[in-house]
């Protein structure tokens, strides 16, 4: 209930001091029980019943009456908020059109500044019918709420919650209304756009989809809003083609998993010799970390077209496999008659993942355990020529030899950079940090002609090999890079591992300011004590941070049920190398007609690593 900044220096007191004096085995569990990261407190005279419409909630703009919804996105609160002032303009008589806003969270509506009265009180009660917040953006004149009546630019929300309180939508998503001039013919509005701020007075009215106005919204969203022609123009620096997410997934504690895997490794007598990291379980645990993935994909990045799901015959039984944006594709798929199956081997299933029907010319690639943190636009990832952007790590990949015994991300690295010298007579030094890796098909495919001996060899392997090349998570950023093909980017991330005494401090830290573009929470190796006490520092930390239900998830599980069975190919089978080249992608399906007017508000249909060069299956 302490304001942040006092929390914050009691939390670093105990960090640099307390834990210090605590044994190391017990620093974890001592960090996670101080740090508080669950649902937020509440005062006893402000507690909610359970099926209570809405609660006073602590937000950024401090204590507001908030809306309850457990399945509720940013981009659907931001279409409620604009769509609830259209409407109320629109009954009003107000001659309104939409304008693209410069903000990727905010909708802008422009008005003419002589109906401004008219504008505000409506907007004032609207506001406190519904107890919405309606802020001064653009003073002009005095400001506070007397400078609502000369304001250039309004902010207007209606709060809404997950039903613990945990994270509030509010201002941030608003809808903002500009009030814009007219003179000598032309409308001016109060402040730059990312089309025109100027247009003739006479530009002709007509309607657009809701992707014409931002990049934050579902691509194949139809509902269509009055603007003024220039404004469906793209601009140079708009996305427009399809990127598709594809993520690798396993439940190591399936048993007719464990027995594939065990048979694997009583063949495979070489690992007798190498790096324990390439077996060990902690890279097949899963602690419902893919659940909340997709929970923060739908919420922070709903231009998505399709999430494709890579497993070993496996579907979490909370995953809604009929939703129309989900695939979930077999190894047995994407291998073909390649490769070793039944495979535990990350990099190798990495090397066929450009072989998915259907998938996307540009994709971005995630683990579980990799966590989009805020809204994003697509621009994070790719240029709008289509180039991918690549985020390299202040570690470096280790400069000595290769040795058998390195562990299986350093192997992989070295054997990345030898590629890379004998390709282009380059030294690849920096590992690439732990977030969505962008990627396209096309270059992928080209990297596996190329090094075709390297890239089959790396698929044949069961478990991790240290003649392995990690494609997706390394190689091809550098391939691209030194083809013309890609642009090193920045990107907000922070790394943490779950077996840190510290991880819980940065948690803490990321839920009060919610200021990452991305973060990763990987666990590289653990006993099964420490495993416990990392489930329960997830289990705090990824319901608080993203407790909005995805419209991924079912309301009731599904039965466990058995893969099939898997048939094992031979490491040398390549005929079927050049018989899995992709397939061109597919076409987006126009948007059908609608009507020329605002439409109500309609679910959404989606919205450096220092110790790694590869992402793991789990």
């Amino acid at each position: 209930m302490a304001p942040w900044g006092v929390r914050a220096r009691v939390l670093r007191s105990v960090q640099h001091r307390v834990l210090p004096r605590v044994a190391p085995a017990q620093r974890l569990g001592v960090a996670r029980r101080v740090v508080h990261l669950s649902a937020p407190p509440r005062l006893p005279l402000m507690r909610t019943a359970a099926d209570a419409p809405v609660m006073r909630v602590r937000g950024r703009q401090g204590w507001v009456t908030a809306r309850r919804d457990a399945t509720a996105s940013p981009a659907r609160v931001r279409r409620q908020n604009l769509d609830r002032v259209v409407t109320a303009l629109t009954e009003a008589g107000v001659d309104w059109f939409r304008i693209p806003a410069r903000s990727l969270r905010h909708t802008a509506v422009a008005v003419p500044v002589g109906d401004r009265d008219l504008v505000v009180r409506l907007l004032d009660g609207l506001t406190a019918e519904g107890a919405g917040l309606l802020e001064v953006v653009r003073p002009r004149g005095r400001k506070g709420r007397k400078g609502r009546r000369t304001a250039d630019v309004l902010r207007v929300c209606w709060p809404v919650t997950d039903p613990t309180g945990s994270l509030v939508l509010s201002l941030d998503v608003g809808c903002e209304v500009e009030f814009w001039r007219e003179k000598d013919g032309y409308l001016t509005g109060p402040r730059s756009n990312p089309i025109a701020d100027v247009i003739p007075a006479d530009e002709p009215v007509v309607s657009a989809p809701e992707p014409a106005f931002g990049a934050f919204s579902a691509p194949d969203d139809t509902t269509r809003y009055r603007t003024r022609e220039i404004f469906t123009l793209p601009s140079p620096d708009r996305i427009s083609f399809p990127i598709d997410v594809v993520y690798t997934w396993v439940d190591g504690g399936d048993p007719a998993w464990q027995a594939r895997k065990a048979a694997a490794l009583a063949r495979n007598t070489w690992l007798s010799e190498a790096s324990k990291l390439s077996t060990n379980d902690s890279r097949f645990l899963s602690r419902d970390e893919l659940r909340y993935s997709l929970r923060a994909l739908h919420c922070f990045a709903p231009w998505v077209r399709r999430i494709f799901l890579v497993t070993d015959d496996q579907v979490p039984a909370w995953l809604d496999t009929s939703h129309p944006q989900i695939t979930v594709v077999s190894h047995r798929e994407v291998f073909g008659d390649t490769g070793t199956l039944p495979t535990f081997n990350s990099q190798a299933i990495e090397s066929r993942l450009h072989r998915i029907p259907g998938l996307s010319e540009h994709f971005l690639y995630l683990n579980d355990d990799v966590f989009l943190g805020r809204p994003v636009s697509p621009d994070l990832f790719f240029t709008p020529g289509g180039l991918t952007r690549f985020f390299p790590s202040t570690a470096l990949v280790d400069s000595a030899p290769r040795l058998p015994t390195d562990p299986p991300a350093d192997s992989a690295g070295k054997n990345n950079r030898e590629l890379i010298r004998e390709a282009f007579g380059r030294v690849l030094t920096r590992k690439m940090m732990h977030t969505p890796h962008p990627s396209r098909r096309s270059v992928i495919a080209e990297i596996e002609e190329r090094f075709a001996e390297h890239i089959d060899a790396t698929a044949s392997h069961q478990f991790r090999h240290p003649d392995d090349v990690s494609l997706l998570s390394s190689l091809q950023q550098y391939y691209a890079y030194l083809t013309g093909r890609a642009v090193q980017g920045s990107i907000d991330y922070k790394y943490a591992d779950l077996a840190a005494p510290a991880t819980p401090f940065k948690l803490a830290e990321l839920l009060r300011h919610r200021n990452l573009d991305a973060f990763c929470l990987n666990d590289t190796d653990s006993d099964e004590a420490l495993a416990c006490e990392q489930a329960a520092l997830l289990a705090d930390f990824l319901p608080a941070y993203l407790p909005f239900v995805s419209p991924f998830e079912l309301a009731v599980p599904r039965p466990a049920t058995a893969p099939p069975a898997v048939a094992v190919t031979l490491p040398g089978r390549q005929a079927g190398r050049h018989a899995h080249r992709p397939a061109a992608p597919p076409a987006v399906p126009p948007a059908a007609p609608v009507a020329d007017v605002a439409l109500p508000a309609q679910p959404d249909r989606g919205t450096g690593d220092p110790t790694s060069t590869t992402t793991p299956v789990a």
